[in-house]
């Protein structure tokens, strides 16, 4: 088990589809671990940024801790607009 307070390399890409929509990953996994179907909905990205993320580290609209958990167990983090219906991002059921 790694030291939750270790940073994590993390790129951010933004959807060119839909305003506000943003894909976290793990540096060094790009977008390699996001699935194939969500991909497709979220359309083509553009890399916005790299940054160490730590559990502390301040987001303007999501949670670091909670970013780093999905990173963790789902491989990536999807940040939504603030009025987008999540479940049309959902995969399966």
């Amino acid at each position: 088990m790694t030291g939750t307070n270790s940073p994590v390399l993390c790129t951010v890409y933004r959807s060119n589809r839909e305003a506000e929509l943003y894909l976290y990953v793990k540096r060094k996994d790009g977008l390699s671990k996001v699935p194939p179907e969500l991909l497709q909905r979220v359309g083509s990205t553009s890399e916005v940024l790299t940054l160490k993320l730590t559990p502390e580290r301040k987001l303007a609209r999501v949670v670091a801790s909670e970013v780093l958990a999905a990173l963790s167990t789902k491989g990536y983090y999807i940040q939504l607009p603030p009025n987008l219906n999540p479940a049309r991002f959902t995969l399966g059921g």
